[in-house]
């Protein structure tokens, strides 16, 4: 009898295992692989982030997170929180311009491109985003992905963790105008 108790013994700590790691994962945290340059510099290509699932069931999501959100079935987008809901944007020059406050963003890099994008305000319940690297995003200023609903986010980014030699936590504080 003692090898099937051991076999047991086994199979059930097996089991528990995986249905840990699949509550952890439907619920809590997930990995997200980074593909293209949106983020770029905060984020590069091939980097994998972890997500808290969890954080916007308690909380509202604020100015400076990262996202990730479901943009289609199947195709999920990492983008930066620039408005939440109520809030005017406006681009001029290049520049964020947040209820006619300037947008201090120190992630971006100095190479912005100068356009011109709004005003607009957010509806109740949407978020505007945007790519840390604005000449190679399609956010919200896009109109095929324009205000995006906090009902299709995933959750907030906080962690990179691959490569191992570049982990560190992602940075969510926005500088207030």
């Amino acid at each position: 009898m003692g090898k099937w108790t051991e076999i047991w013994d086994w199979s059930r700590s097996i089991l528990i295992a995986v249905v840990l790691a699949l509550i952890i994962r439907l619920f809590l945290f997930e990995v997200f692989v980074v593909e293209g340059r949106s983020m770029y510099p905060t984020l590069h290509e091939t980097e994998r982030l972890m997500v808290n699932k969890l954080v916007y069931r308690i909380d509202e999501p604020k100015p400076g997170d990262v996202v990730v959100f479901e943009f289609e079935p199947g195709r999920d987008f990492i983008k930066r929180v620039i408005g939440i809901e109520g809030d005017k944007i406006e681009i001029r020059s290049g520049r964020v311009y947040i209820n006619d406050q300037l947008l201090n963003e120190p992630y971006l890099l100095e190479d912005l491109e100068l356009y011109d994008y709004g005003p607009v305000e957010v509806p109740q319940g949407y978020l505007f985003l945007m790519g840390d690297y604005r000449q190679n995003s399609m956010d919200s200023r896009d109109p095929r992905v324009g205000f995006v609903s906090e009902e299709n986010l995933k959750g907030r980014a906080f962690f990179i963790f691959w490569p191992l030699w570049e982990a560190r936590m992602i940075s969510t504080e926005a500088e207030k105008p």
